[in-house]
């Protein structure tokens, strides 16, 4: 198997790196248009060929993934697609969806977005182990090869990941909230404090562990993170309204010196992140569901974006058509508590048998 990889910085280095590591007689051929790059990852084993251009690195490729800034990704997808074999699936790991989405109807390509990164940037910080337990949103369109899916699928399984299906518009409201904003908060976070004490005429302070917590992503790269705000700007900006708001209740309860409300916001606010952080944790025995299908195109991403929009778990899945090819069925492995007993109500509810495992 080639992988290719179009630009080997951080996540695309990590990527190369565990492919390289953890998929068996994987071959990864990368390109980069920044000068040195290429040269670094392949003194760091990040990749095995160092192409010269996207189309040299997509020969003979079985699945590319795309690395780049958010705004430069639908071009970059267009001269992908266009060099790519027809079996060849391609995705890209943008941290905003609707854009890119929109851009193709290619059924070789297939969303992407690893929730998975570090405060260095640069191939020098990428990792074999930076997808280890991490989601790894996939957004599949109407027209997604189901036989790809399943190709991608299977390579970010093994490369540590917990793939997750959902749509596009979903995956930008909700990375809105959950990524970008702390993104967002700290550098307002960061500037705030710089500003206060600069006012006060001190020296800075020794910060505590609270503060460098909080503020860890602040700065993070211009060159990627200005294209996320601009893409997703109108639900980035929806969420700073929505805390704002919350602050003002905040002050207020300050204010009027009111320590029960005070007292319940911090006690809501604990059993907040208590319930985020069991959700994101959870785990149990995996249930194997077999699924009758016609073939035709979108059943696999019909199946997967409904299981992921009710949180189950896909853990892995593999097609199997009949020997007429006009029916087949797939199997999916879900784990968590309940997870089986969701999953076959929700398929049963599209209209779909689910068969006895075994």
């Amino acid at each position: 198997m080639r992988v290719a990889v179009i630009g080997v910085g951080l996540i695309g280095g990590s990527i190369g790196l565990a492919a390289r590591e953890r998929l068996p007689g994987a071959e990864v051929a990368g390109f980069d248009a920044q000068p040195g790059v290429l040269d670094t990852a392949r003194e760091l084993g990040a990749v095995d060929v160092a192409a010269g251009s996207v189309a040299e690195a997509l020969e003979g490729a079985s699945a590319c993934f795309l690395c780049a800034p958010v705004g430069v990704l639908p071009g970059l997808l267009e001269e992908a697609l266009a060099a790519a074999p027809a079996d060849c699936v391609v995705s890209d790991v943008g941290s905003t969806k609707r854009g890119i989405a929109r851009a193709t109807a290619d059924e070789r390509f297939i969303g992407g977005h690893p929730v998975a990164g570090s405060e260095g940037s640069g191939v020098e910080h990428a990792r074999a182990d930076l997808f280890e337990a991490a989601a790894w949103y996939l957004t599949p369109g109407e027209s997604s090869s189901g036989v790809l899916y399943e190709r991608l699928h299977g390579i970010l399984v093994a490369l540590g990941a917990h793939p997750v299906a959902i749509d596009a518009d979903t995956h930008d409201r909700i990375l809105a909230t959950v990524s970008h904003l702390p993104h967002v908060l700290a550098n307002v976070l960061a500037s705030q404090a710089a500003l206060a004490i600069s006012s006060e005429g001190q020296a800075l302070p020794r910060v505590g562990p609270s503060f460098r917590d909080t503020t860890r992503v602040a700065g993070a790269s211009s060159a990627i993170w200005t294209d996320i705000y601009m893409s997703n700007g109108e639900a980035i900006a929806g969420e700073i309204d929505a805390v704002v708001e919350r602050l003002r209740s905040v002050a207020d309860s300050l204010r009027a010196g009111d320590a029960s409300a005070v007292e319940h916001w911090n006690d809501e606010a604990r059993e907040s992140r208590r319930r985020l952080l069991e959700a994101e944790l959870a785990g149990g025995p995996v249930h194997e569901l077999r699924v009758p299908v016609p073939n035709r195109p979108g059943i696999v991403a019909q199946l997967a974006l409904a299981l992921g929009r009710a949180g189950v778990n896909i853990a892995d899945m593999a097609l199997a058509p009949a020997p007429d090819y006009r029916t087949g069925s797939i199997t999916f492995w879900v784990s968590g508590d309940g997870a089986a007993e969701r999953a076959t109500t929700l398929i049963e509810e599209l209209g779909f048998r689910v068969a006895e495992a075994g």
